[in-house]
């Protein structure tokens, strides 16, 4: 199938031809499974039941995880394409294939032990169990650090107590990878299995932003799990946060896939809209707006291709994400923003896919680290000042 995406400066030609292939068969999924059901599940605040047997089947679950493991060994970009794909469907979907990649697989396959991965990391990619990240609590997003969760060893178990909250698939989720503090105060990676005595799985509910996503809480009073369920490699705040530098590589994708779509939709809409006798695409305000959009868009798909070659090349850093992520989801609300204005009265329905896209992307902007947060990650940088320290 031959792409129809935005690309004006034939980015296409940067890619290789599996990297192409992979894109245009997560687009052909989006296009023929998603599109068609995604704003009767927007509107429902639920999730396409039927989706994720077919995201496994396509090994869209931790692709970059080895084969041995029962992932597709991708690369970073193609890993990156399948995310700005599911994410022009919707955010929710590429939500959901995030987290269950980036930041369930990803810490199992990097910090656990031999027998936790043959365990879990199958199970993962073939949906037969769905997990969640339980890093943020009500008190404690920016700041991870300040954890309150707590894990007690005795003996040959451990008891976590404390809240997580804000959890993409916390009240579906067959296993959850828990942060929290031990006796030490070290951060560490637990993993909690459904139906353990003592934690609740609750949903969050009346969302007017990634309806079509489970969100939730998890509520851990003396949860007793043996001491083998911690993930063995964890040490420290570092090892969340390289889970979040993957989901983050993720939505500077992702976010693109939005753009477009708006974009797109945009474009087209402009082109057959007519007012005082033409089509609003030939007034200099709305030509103003789209190539504004589509500049910013392309320089977007730019930033996350070289950051993804970097990585690949083993040259990454966590502020190239920290950089791809501020800039990619700002373009994406932006342009949201603007097709929204195109559109009229006619970019508040859902009859269009914008105001869906806007609406998700205000979370987008905000979990995975807020714009501010990463913009102080990156004057750290290039200052070697602190501003985010008291």
């Amino acid at each position: 199938m031959a792409y129809e995406g935005l690309d004006f400066l034939d980015i296409d030609s940067l890619l290789t031809e599996e990297e192409r292939i992979i894109r245009d068969s997560t687009r052909s999924l989006v296009d023929r499974e998603v599109l068609p059901v995604i704003e009767e599940h927007f509107e429902a605040q639920t999730f396409p039941p039927d989706l994720v047997k077919k995201l496994a089947e396509m090994q869209l679950l931790g692709p970059f995880v080895p084969e041995e493991y029962g992932g597709a060994g991708c690369t970073y970009v193609q890993y990156g394409l399948i995310c700005q794909e599911l994410e022009r469907g919707d955010s929710g979907v590429r939500s959901f294939a995030s987290v269950q990649s980036s930041l369930v697989m990803f810490p199992i396959w990097k910090f656990g032990s031999e027998e936790q991965k043959r365990h879990w990391l199958p199970k993962l990619a073939s949906a037969e169990a769905i997990g969640c990240f339980g890093l943020t609590e009500p008190d404690f997003g920016s700041n991870p650090g300040g954890m309150l969760t707590r894990a007690k060893r005795e003996g040959d178990t451990i008891v976590l107590n404390g809240t997580k909250r804000w959890i993409t698939n916390a009240d579906i989720a067959d296993v959850c990878v828990v942060w929290a503090k031990d006796d030490e105060g070290i951060v560490r990676g637990y993993l909690l299995e459904k139906d353990t005595p003592g934690l609740e799985q609750r949903p969050i509910h009346r969302k007017f932003s990634l309806r079509a996503s489970n969100t939730g809480e998890l509520i851990m009073e003396d949860c007793r799990i043996p001491a083998s369920n911690q993930l063995p490699e964890t040490k420290g705040l570092k090892s969340p946060l390289m889970c979040l530098d993957s989901a983050r590589y993720g939505i500077s994708w992702g976010a693109l896939g939005a753009a477009m779509a708006c974009y797109e939709t945009a474009l087209s809409y402009a082109k057959e809209r007519v007012q005082f006798s033409r089509p609003i695409a030939g007034y200099q305000l709305v030509q103003s707006k789209l190539v504004h959009m589509m500049t910013e868009i392309t320089k977007g798909q730019l930033l996350s291709l070289q950051v993804g070659r970097l990585r690949e090349q083993g040259k990454g850093r966590h502020q190239h994400v920290s950089m791809a992520k501020m800039n990619n989801v700002r373009i994406a609300i932006d342009a949201a923003r603007v097709a929204r204005d195109i559109l009229g009265a006619n970019g508040i329905t859902t009859e269009y896919p914008v105001i869906r896209h806007m609406l998700n992307l205000e979370s987008v902007i905000t979990y995975e680290g807020t714009e501010d947060i990463h913009k102080l990650i990156l004057g750290y940088d290039i200052t070697g000042l602190a501003a985010f320290q008291g």
